[in-house]
């Protein structure tokens, strides 16, 4: 039976864009989307990006334009979230103490940034980095230049925030757990790319490194203390140490949780007619027949499509090859597949690290399970990504002299039906 009314728990893309495939594929009934952010709805890749830059406004960031909502009857709770879940009543307590039933419920309620117990971290300078607040403020820090950063955290979004904050023209060290930045997510080959690429660029490294203090003067930071003693100057200091999804909420409404919400590949919960997408959803993936969580903003853009169809009583189930992209100075990368398959085994290489122009390929079996390419379309060649999907979904063995071979066109590696 399609719902009377649907709320949404959450206003990132997942839930923004859920409400978007509802209207599209024709539901009538009452839409609500409770933020908690007092923004409209927005997408998280550009803030450490080109928005980040100044290279790109505030269209850059909404899903949809902000009036797209009171055009299609669509109603926005801004900064006022759901905070409590009644699920054998099909009631919803907002913050603001009003409730509201619901025929369907989306949980997408996204992640937080990770905490760790750091002295220091409530000193002025310092911050974490999530929201479209967070990236205000931190280009307000960094555009004139000639601040001290340091970044705790060698991820995607440090390494990312480290490029931004050095091409204002900022001396920026980064600390990390790993021996290599981004090992764990590429492997250390590709690692060291990445790291290359920023110490010619003028960032240091302290790898392996944690942080042990920050230190300060009258309440503002003006350095950090390492492991090792090292005293690092900073003005600026960024935590990004990843981020856990937001499970409170699902949580005390019983749900099953496992490194987030627990869902089918129809992104249903244990709950009846709450369902869970994007950065929170632990989503059964039909194509590893295991549960994957991602945090990268193609998961919930596909997430909210599926969820709005999966409510409306439709088929649908989140079968996308998960897919996230990067842009680091001059390089520029996307990425189709599996970490957890590809982990642990080296990539074949076609192209050249050294010209920065490249497409790896990773293996498990003889058989593609991930693939990234680097700056390739740069040089008119075909598209990669294409290519890696189609390689990972055939399930066939391909030689890795054929997958490095430049000489082997790209639609030659796809094998017969």
């Amino acid at each position: 039976m399609t719902p009377e009314s649907i709320i949404i728990a959450g206003g990132g893309l997942a839930g923004a864009t859920a409400a978007r495939t509802l209207r599209t594929e024709g539901f009538q009934g009452n839409i609500t989307v409770a933020a908690a952010e007092p923004h409209h709805p927005y997408i998280r890749p550009p803030l450490s990006k080109e928005y980040l830059l100044g290279k790109a406004g505030e269209d850059a960031v909404e899903v949809v334009p902000e009036t797209w909502y009171a055009d299609n009857n669509v109603g926005l709770r801004l900064g006022t979230p759901v905070t409590d879940v009644d699920p054998a009543a099909h009631m919803v307590r907002y913050a603001d103490g009003t409730s509201q039933q619901y025929g369907a419920l989306l949980l997408a309620t996204g992640a937080t940034p990770r905490q760790i117990p750091l002295p220091g971290s409530g000193l002025d300078g310092v911050t974490t980095f999530r929201t479209l607040d967070d990236s205000r403020r931190l280009r307000g820090q960094l555009a004139a230049g000639g601040r001290k950063v340091v970044l705790i955290g060698s991820g995607w979004i440090g390494m990312e925030l480290a490029a931004a904050a050095s091409t204002y023209g900022n001396e920026v060290t980064l600390l990390g757990l790993e021996e290599v930045p981004l090992g764990g997510a590429i492997g250390p080959d590709l690692g060291r790319f990445f790291r290359s690429l920023h110490e010619d660029n003028g960032v240091q490294f302290r790898l392996p490194a944690s942080a042990r203090e920050i230190t300060g003067q009258a309440g503002r930071a003006t350095g950090v203390l390492t492991d090792s003693g090292e005293q690092l100057p900073a003005d600026v200091v960024v935590i990004a140490v990843g981020v856990v999804p937001d499970t409170a909420l699902a949580s005390s409404a019983g749900l099953e949780i496992r490194n987030g919400v627990l869902t089918d590949a129809s992104l249903r919960t244990s709950a009846p007619d709450i369902f869970a997408a994007g950065d929170v959803a632990n989503a059964l993936h039909p194509f590893t027949g295991e549960h994957h969580r991602s945090e990268h903003w193609a998961n919930a853009l596909n997430g909210g499509k599926v969820a709005g169809k999966a409510m409306l009583g439709q088929e649908a189930a989140l079968d996308a090859i998960p897919y996230f992209y990067t842009d680091q100075f001059d390089v520029s990368m996307e990425y189709s597949g599996f970490p957890t398959l590809a982990a642990g085994s080296a990539p074949v290489i076609r192209g050249s690290l050294e010209a920065k122009e490249f497409v790896a390929f990773w293996r498990r079996d003889g058989r593609v399970v991930a693939g990234m390419n680097v700056n390739w379309p740069r040089s008119g060649k075909p598209g990669a990504q294409k290519t890696i999907k189609a390689l990972i979904s055939a399930r066939s063995e391909v030689a890795a002299a054929t997958l490095a071979d430049a000489a082997v066109p790209f639609d030659q590696l796809i094998p017969e039906p």
